[in-house]
Formats: structure tokens, sequence, C-alpha cells
């Protein structure tokens, strides 16, 4: 592409089957009734599907695709694919190229190897994907392979879903009921459907390709398991914003290109505070097509890195002492003719269906809060929440001085005004006066309000964003319902609205705190408030089975209490799984990198210490120095003995969640004892003897 942007537009969306390409290439009924189903106005009709089948294989081949796919998102929380060609031998021995409507809609991948928590036995292999109309058709060029992939949804022969889109489908047909009955009470008599955006912002570092392919535990566990602090970090905070390197540029344009040919809106990018780290964030879609872009950004990350020499690192704290990486979701909620239902408007006071609907996160956020805590739990998240940065584990909610304000007026008996915005004036006489916002901004919040929507920062950078998003999703639709309740029989509407809000700001103001999360006053205060802090995963996750998470679930028809189990059981033995990956590597570099390393340079310093007595020279430094290292090197052997212990000692529990608490409470702080004996080691070993790359090398070269 060339740097002019009037070749952008023409770049976007060239590999997306979009609106535009289907009003071109199929007739007009089909065309509005494939619309009608993307809109949720009707199911899709399988008589249509082999006029748009065939269609969208004239098209792909005409960009040199060979092969379409199936594209889902089963629970390893990454996507599968698996690709058919498009050819079919005739009779005469030769072939054609076909593509049915059976094959665009339906597919059928074994499912056995899938994580499915129980629902399926290992021998069970059926499972079957059906293709989601609602998300687009997109063309993706892999080196000289070009395949047609098909956005679906993934569900065993039992019916039961073995994926992350589909509950995310569910809750959004929850979220969009629940939302309409209460805008409808309300008097909204044009909106027909509510629809749930998201713009998830994503957090990545970069890492040179020559020290990753040197370091096991990046290749393996996705962070470094050994590392000493670099002398500097993030402490100057010039990263922050800062010039993006030419090398870190040109990358992040490929990138750009990348995503735009697949009709993700990447719009915003820039370094992040952490040296190395970056964010890229798209522009606003329904929260189903933000879900597969993100997948699609994460993987285009990875892939386009590779052609710079660098390795994008996702997971969520890939190097100790400095920033980890989340993935902030920008979540509300819009009616099919335009209206934000969580705008307040110029008189947020006055806005009856704006102050329902925020209240009604606002009970939802306070009254699930382990449940949304549990959505974002994993091995990663786990040491970047509570860790002193963005968000502590603690869930709260952030409001602003306008609405905070609003709010406690609600608690009185009713809102009578608003906080009005000011201008800011800068005192130069060159430079225009900027029209203020109503409230500042908080970024240690976990949910913060930022003007028209929520930012839930708790997620973590590998995380799909579906699983965060149905539940947030469901617990709203949940809050939604009961006020639609008791709207639709009430005899005055504004009145029991009134009570509604002032029942919700009352009982609920616990949850609302627009300070600094990071602070200790902080945590003692929510304690105070009896808001929870779960810091560990596998305790966070263990609150994901208790009876109002299932009765909310299955009420909406989200999730069975089936599927809501086996996601427990899958989360918590990926957990495990994950702390036993990073164990191995730790003691397969502790025994064959880093314990030979050491103990080559305790040999040249008692060596250079021979050296030196044998001169007649007393050789204290030198004898110091080699005490040091050797009585390091005992407790470095001493602390792999330990976690081969602890290692072995898992395997022989049984149990998933047992395991998962072996894990927690015996192999990771053995992980901890051997990873500091390490780092102490690398501030002392001669540097070219240390056998991995360090943090500085890999935090600052560029």
């Amino acid at each position: 592409m060339s740097s002019s942007s009037e070749s952008v537009p023409k770049v976007f969306g060239s590999n997306v089957f979009n609106d535009l390409v289907m009003r071109e290439r199929l007739p007009k009924d089909i065309y509005k009734s494939l619309k009608k189903a993307i809109e949720g106005n009707e199911p899709l009709d399988p008589a249509i599907a082999n006029v748009i089948a065939n269609a969208m294989k004239d098209w792909a081949i005409e960009k040199g695709a060979t092969h379409f796919c199936h594209w889902f998102q089963p629970m390893t929380g990454s996507t599968a694919e698996k690709h058919d060609s498009f050819i079919s031998p005739t009779p005469q021995g030769n072939t054609i190229m076909e593509f049915s409507g059976k094959e665009l809609y339906q597919g059928e991948p074994d499912a056995s190897s899938f994580p499915s928590g129980g629902l399926r036995a290992t021998f069970e292999a059926r499972g079957y994907t059906a293709w989601d109309c609602t998300s687009p058709v997109f063309i993706k060029e892999d080196g000289d392979n070009t395949t047609l992939y098909i956005p679906s949804a993934f569900c065993s022969y039992t019916g039961h879903a073995l994926d992350k889109k589909t509950p995310l489908l569910r809750s959004m047909d929850a979220l969009n009921k629940q939302a309409t009955r209460v805008i409808r009470a309300l008097g909204n008599t044009t909106s027909s459907r509510v629809t749930a955006t998201l713009g998830p912002e994503q957090e990545y570092f970069l890492v040179d390709k020559s020290f990753y392919e040197k370091r096991l535990d990046l290749v393996l566990a996705g962070r470094t398991l050994f590392g000493a602090p670099s002398p500097r970090g993030q402490e100057m905070e010039d990263h922050y914003f800062g010039a993006l390197h030419e090398r870190v540029a040109s990358f992040m344009h490929e990138l750009n290109v990348e995503l735009w040919k697949l009709g993700v809106s990447a719009k915003t990018q820039h370094n992040e505070v952490s040296p190395a780290q970056y964010e890229l964030a798209p522009v606003f879609a329904t929260v189903n097509v933000a879900t597969d872009h993100n997948q699609l950004v994460m993987e285009t990350l990875r892939k386009v890195a590779l052609r710079h020499h660098f390795v994008c690192l996702l997971h969520e704290k890939p190097f100790a002492g400095v920033n980890g990486s989340g993935k902030h979701n920008n979540w509300s909620m819009v009616t099919d003719d335009g209206i934000n239902l969580l705008d307040p408007g110029s008189t947020p006071h006055e806005n009856m269906i704006f102050l329902v609907m925020l209240c009604a996160v606002i009970k939802a956020v306070d009254k699930y809060a382990k449940l949304l805590r549990a959505s974002v739990a994993n091995s990663g998240n786990e040491h970047r929440l509570g860790a002193n940065e963005a968000p502590p584990a603690i869930v709260s909610i952030f409001l602003g001085d306008q609405l905070s304000d609003i709010f406690n007026q609600l608690a009185t008996g009713g809102a009578k005004s608003s906080k009005r915005g000011e201008e800011l004036k800068l005192g130069v006489s060159t430079l225009p006066p900027l029209p203020k916002d109503y409230t500042d901004r908080n970024r240690t919040s976990p949910f913060a309000f930022t003007g028209n929507k929520f930012e839930f920062r708790m997620v973590g950078s590998t995380q799909s964003t579906a699983g965060p998003m149905f539940v947030l999703n469901t617990i709203v639709a949940d809050i939604l319902c009961d006020i639609a309740d008791e709207l639709e029989k009430a005899e005055n509407v504004n009145v029991t609205a009134q009570n509604i809000l002032k029942q919700i700001a009352t009982e609920h103001k616990k949850v609302i705190y627009n300070g600094d999360n990071y602070t200790e006053q902080w945590v003692e205060d929510a304690e105070k408030r009896g808001l929870p802090n779960i810091r560990s995963t596998v305790a966070s996750l263990e609150t994901i089975m208790d009876n109002e998470n299932v009765t909310a679930f299955n009420k909406h028809g989200v999730l069975t209490k089936e599927e809501l189990h086996a996601r427990a059981d899958i989360l918590l033995e990926t957990y495990s799984m994950s702390i036993n990956i990073e164990a191995m590597t730790m003691l397969n570099m502790a025994k064959r990198q880093i314990l030979p390393a050491c103990i080559r340079y305790s040999n040249i310093l008692a060596d250079a210490a021979n050296a030196v007595n044998s001169a007649g020279v007393e050789a204290s430094t030198q004898k110091e120095l080699l005490e040091n290292v050797c009585s390091l090197i005992t407790v470095m052997k001493d602390n792999i003995s330990t976690l081969e212990s602890e290692v072995s000692k898992g395997r022989k529990i049984t149990g998933t969640t047992e395991i998962a608490r072996f894990s927690r409470d015996k192999i990771v702080p053995a992980m901890q004892a051997l990873r500091k004996t390490a780092d102490e080691l690398e501030a002392i070993v001669d540097a070219e003897l240390w056998p991995i790359p360090t943090y500085a090398e890999m935090l600052f070269i560029r």
C-alpha cells in the first residue's frame, strides 16, 4: 500500500465479504433475506444458503482462494480452523470448484481433542460448527495459502456449547430482550433492537527475535520465569506516548494494513508505560464482531512481528517489575436506530432511560462482582491484578464527579440538576479555549465510566473478550429483567422508575469509588464496605458455580448448569497446566543453563583466588565472592530439589480443584524461591557467562 491516505479506503475491507460485496453479488431478494438474519430479525433460511455460498466462492476464488474453513473459538481461548478445498472431482477425471450451502452453514470438525470440561468423553468425537452470519466472512492470506474464513459457533453432538462464541451470541440475545423491554416501558417506541458494542484496546510487548529464541521461558510459557531487574525500568516515564522507534513504526504500519484488509478498524497506536510495550485500539463494533476482530488482532500481531524480526508477547506479565498488559474493554449498549443508551446527553438528570441503564449496570457489577472477577481470572492475570498497577482485584466503579453527584441525588429521592462542563483556558493567546469534560478519568479503576461507555480494565491481554463480555451482558440483562418486570406492571411508570433508582442508589453505592485504587487505604476501605478482594485465580474460579450465577445464566439461556460447570473445570485445569509448564520450564533452564553457568563462574573465581594466593597476595575479595556464589549455588540446588519434589507430589493428586489448589499453594511458592536465588546470581555472575538474555537487553535494545 502506498503512503497516501487515499489508498486506505481502497484497502479497508478489501478481504471481507461485507455489505458492499453482498449488495453487488447477491440477488436482491437473497440479500434482503440475509440482511434480516444478520440484523436479528429472522433466522437464516437454509434455502438461500446455496446462492450465498456460490457468490462467496466466486468472490474468494477471484482473490486467489483455494480453500474454505469454519473458523471457531474453542475453550482453548484461541481460534481453530479446519481447511477444505473447493475442488470437486468429476466423472471425466478433472475437477470443478464447488461450495454448497450446507458447507457454508454447517461444518463437522473433530471435537474429541478440544477442552470440554467433561461434557464429552474423548472417544465421542463428533462436533458441529454453525455459520455465524452476524460476523463477516473474510479472506486470509498466510504465505502462499489463501483461504475463505467463515466465523462459526462450535457445539457438541449433544448440543452443548464447546466454544466462547455461542454463549456470547446467547448473551447478546438476552441483553437485547431485556433492554428492549425496559426502553419500551419507559416510552421508546421507535427502537426495535439493543446491541452491546465493544472497543477492546490491546496491549502487547515486542522483543527482538534473537533474544526470544534464547529464552526457553518465553518460547514455552510466554513470560520470563527468571530475570533480575534492569538498571533502568519505567521509572523515567519517558516511554509512555513517546516517539515511535522507526523499526516499531514500520511494524505498526504493516500491522495496520493487514488489519484494514480484514475490516478491522485499527485506529489508535502508541507506546505504553513499560519499555518495549505498545497498544492498539480499534473503533467500536458489535461485541460479537469486536471479539472476532480482537482474535484477528492478536494473530496478526504475532505474524507481522516476525516479519520485522520481532516477537510479540501477549502475556499479562512477561517481565517482572514493570507494567503488565491488559485488554481494556470499552462496552456500551446501542439501539438499532443509533441511540447510545449510556450517553448521558446534555441533561443526564432528566434522561430517564440513561439513568435506568446506568443504575442497572451499577447494580449488576455490585451484585455479581465475584463473577466479573472470575471472568478475568487466569494464571497470567494473577501477576497483574493487585500488583500495584491498573487495576486491583477489587471490583469497583468509577463514575466521576457529574454522575456521582446525580447518583447521590437519586438516593435522596430524585436528581434535580447536573454539574456542567467548563471552558479550559491555558493562558496562551495563540491556543484556543478547550471545552472541559464533565469529569476527569481514572486509570486505576477496574470498571470506569468514560463518557458514553464503561471501560472494563481487568481483562487480561491474552484473553478472548468473549468470556468477560458474555458475563457482563448476562448480569446486566438479569438486572434489566427485574426492572422490566416492575415497570411493565406499574400504574405510574415514572414513579416506579424513580423508586427503582432510589433503591439502587441506596443499596449499591458501596461499589462506587472515584479515588486511587492503588492505595492500601482503598484496600482497607473496600473491606469495610464488604467488597470482595479475591487475588487468587483459583479462589476466584471457585466462585463460578455459586447459585446466583447458575441461576442467572440458566434463566437467560446463556449457559446451562452443565455448560457453566464445564467452563469452571476447564479454567481450573488450564491454570494447573500453565503452572506445570512454567515449573518444568524453570527446572529445565535452571539445571541445564543457569546452574552450569554459575558453576563455571565459581571455578573461574577459585582459579583466580589460587593464582593470586600463589603470587603471594591475599585473595580476600576473590574468596568472599567465591563464598557468596557457592552459597547461592547451594541454595539454588536446594530450590531445584524442592520444586522437583512439589511437581512430583502434584502428579499424584486427583481432582481438578485439588490440583489447582496444590499448584497455587506449593508449586508457585517453590518457583518463586528458585527465581529469587537465580536472579541474585544473575546480578553477580560474569555477564559473558550468563546464558540467557537480560531484562536490559530485551526491554531496551531495538
